[in-house]
């Protein structure tokens, strides 16, 4: 996996990392999240990267050992539908969620402008991941970062991932505000790169634990 990762020194600037996704071929990425900071002592810390999903497939999966309603792996949702999957990070290990993919929308080239890609965007092609967080469980989840969400091709195939260290107006990657408790729900969003103008990002997957290579699982996917 291929990564590219800038800085910038002026005030106002923002910098990125271009996660490239890895092939399906069950290469997961299984460390574990780490809460994200406080807004006070969130300037100089390092970025969140999502590593991208093993392809979903519809063919039943083993379900993750946990309660009742959870999404087995391999699952695949229609676009507006819940998942609900454990979170088992750092201090919110017993966590649940419903994780929700409610838009994939279609950017411009444009939109990386000023991101200082240089020819590494050329004829690359932004789409917004929007998705849902809701707190279902017993865990206050303060901080928590919700991350391993990724776009998927046209063809199932793992688009290409592009994570931003600063405010990305059109696509912000919300972290859980303070005293974020049982019933409630934060908006967020990933970015993926569609490789052409002629391939377009049809779906979306979530990795992250159980449903990776490292637990023997496969991602969850909405299309």
């Amino acid at each position: 996996m291929s990564t590219i990762s800038m800085r910038r020194t002026t005030f106002a600037a923002v910098g990125l990392a271009v996660v490239a996704s890895l092939a399906l071929t069950g290469c997961e990425n299984g460390d574990e999240e780490s809460p994200a900071q406080p807004a006070a002592s969130a300037p100089g810390s390092a970025p969140a990267t999502s590593g991208a999903p093993t392809g979903p497939s519809t063919g039943a999966g083993a379900a993750p050992a946990s309660a009742p309603g959870t999404a087995k792996s391999g699952q695949v949702f229609k676009i507006g539908e819940a998942a609900e999957i454990p979170y088992d990070y750092g201090d919110f290990k017993g966590s649940r969620i419903a994780l929700t993919v409610t838009a994939i929308e279609q950017g411009t080239p444009a939109d990386l402008e000023g991101l200082d890609l240089g020819d590494k965007a050329n004829g690359k092609v932004p789409y917004y991941i929007r998705y849902t967080v809701k707190n279902i469980g017993t865990t206050d989840m303060s901080y928590a970062s919700v991350g391993h969400v990724s776009g998927l091709l046209g063809d199932g195939t793992a688009a290409q991932s592009l994570a931003v260290i600063g405010r990305f107006e059109k696509c912000k990657g919300e972290s859980m505000p303070k005293g974020f408790a049982n019933g409630q729900t934060q908006s967020t969003c990933a970015i993926a790169l569609a490789p052409s103008a002629q391939t377009k990002v049809a779906g979306a997957a979530y990795g992250g634990n159980p449903y990776n290579a490292a637990n023997k699982g496969e991602a969850i996917a909405w299309k």
